[in-house]
């Protein structure tokens, strides 16, 4: 099973408003505890460490990317 990276959500802001509301009163901490687990949870749900790999890097990339046009 190939990373999907086009996009692929039915409802995508309904699912971003989630993600707001899910961190909503959480203090710093308590949010990237919640990213932990949520990333956890759904890398449990992928189960392929090749795609979970990809998106590893490809998450990385973009990151390290956007710090070196800064």
């Amino acid at each position: 099973m190939p990373l999907v990276t086009q996009a692929n959500l039915f409802v995508p802001d309904d699912f971003y408003e989630a993600l707001i509301d899910a961190h909503r009163d959480l203090g710093p901490a308590q949010s990237h505890e919640l990213n932990a687990k949520l990333i956890l949870l759904l890398a449990n749900h992928v189960g392929d460490f090749d795609v979970l790999r990809e998106a590893l890097d490809a998450a990385r990339a973009s990151v390290t990317a956007k710090a070196g046009a800064a």
